[in-house]
């Protein structure tokens, strides 16, 4: 930290007074003690005998008299004493300059932080203020975020149940106007209405659910699984399905068995929930595959891929976001309510672990890491999360 000229100088004053109230001190003691000496026969003798008896060196070198030692001695502690005095003199010009940047902070300034690079416990404080700072930053960035993603929410909510709930009203309204010629259109108008109602209850269904799973306290009914048979099970189920869309399910694991400690049903929605998509939007696609294994003995590697068209990478970190979609529009035409992910991500979170997007030309896979116990919570590393 740089003084200013004025310290400086105020600095230097106070060491000039300093040294200067010493010196008259010093001269005071010097004074009032050889009065003393002078005025007592006894104690001149002793302090004679003593300096005689004491000799240094090679050369026997004796004192020459006791006010040479009484100055030698008090210059050094003179010397002691002014240091102290400007050291702790500096240290509250520290604090000062400190204490200034701290009122700067908290008038709003927010974006400053204080540049000193000081020594000891004065430099741990300003790396726990400036680390303050940063952290009640990210928290208002954060708290921001939250409302932003809230107001998200409802103007999301809000466009995927108005226009179901317009069809209906439409339908329903022609109905009751008695605006059909046949039982026919009749039921075609009563069919329709209830597409949509069903569509509703679809969206209304996955918002709770997304909402139960963001909760961190939400319970998980654990118990020791078999993820090798819950895959294969899944690929069963799915079977008949994918025949339709002219795919194939396949299973790739090397394991005869791999246990684990999950919630079954909730694990099974996240794999629904990913099996889905890739039937959904893995365009012209033949082939989905599911891979599990041990990455070590505490961590266990899933991963949900198919060959279909790829990702676009600008895509990819807001797979997970809720109602994000690839597709431009926000049509029903592929079906979902644009939470399926985000639900596949929370479930995976509560289970301590991470789950990411990769994509090529070869394959889209989403890769979940999932504890072996409940008892790991599992870090996502950095080198991963810049994939995405």
């Amino acid at each position: 930290m740089k003084l200013t000229a004025r310290e400086k100088s105020e600095l230097f004053g106070e060491g000039i007074v300093t040294v200067i109230l010493l010196l008259l001190l010093n001269l005071s003691i010097y004074v009032l003690l050889d009065q003393m000496i002078e005025s007592n026969p006894a104690l001149a003798n002793g302090i004679f005998q003593i300096k005689m008896s004491l000799a240094f060196g090679p050369n026997h070198i004796q004192f020459w008299s006791w006010g040479w030692v009484f100055l030698c001695a008090m210059l050094i502690a003179d010397i002691f004493i002014v240091y102290w005095r400007l050291i702790r003199r500096y240290r509250q010009m520290q604090l000062q300059h400190v204490i200034y940047e701290l009122h700067y902070i908290a008038n709003g300034h927010l974006g400053h932080r204080i540049p000193f690079q000081l020594q000891g416990n004065m430099q741990r404080v300003i790396t726990s203020v400036n680390a303050l700072v940063d952290s009640t930053l990210k928290a208002m960035e954060d708290e921001r975020r939250i409302e932003r993603s809230k107001d998200e929410l409802v103007t999301n909510v809000s466009h995927d149940i108005r226009t179901p709930l317009t069809s209906i009203i439409g339908y329903l309204g022609l109905i009751e106007d008695k605006q059909y010629h046949s039982k026919e259109e009749l039921l075609k108008y009563t069919h329709t209405a209830f597409l949509k109602a069903k569509q509703m209850k679809l969206l209304v269904d996955d918002l709770f659910e997304y909402t139960k799973v963001r909760q961190p306290a939400t319970p998980l009914s654990l118990t020791t699984i078999d993820l090798k048979q819950l895959l294969e099970q899944l690929a069963v189920s799915f079977e008949l399905e994918a025949r339709k869309k002219n795919m194939e399910i396949h299973t790739e694991i090397n394991e005869k068995k791999i246990m684990m400690e999950a919630d079954a049903e909730k694990l099974v929605r996240v794999f629904n929930n990913l099996v889905s998509n890739a039937l959904k939007y893995g365009v012209g696609g033949k082939h989905i595959y599911l891979k599990a294994r041990y990455a070590n003995e505490t961590e266990i590697v899933v991963e949900v891929a198919n060959d279909g068209s790829e990702i676009p990478k600008k895509a990819l970190s807001q797979l997970f976001d809720r109602f994000y979609r690839v597709e431009s529009s926000r049509s029903k035409e592929t079906g979902g309510s644009g939470l399926g992910l985000a639900i596949a991500l929370s479930i995976v979170e509560l289970h301590h672990g991470y789950l990411y997007a990769e994509s090529n030309r070869e394959l889209t896979s989403f890769i979940m890491h999932l504890p072996v116990n409940q008892e790991v919570k599992l870090i996502r590393s950095q080198k991963t999360k810049n994939k995405d």
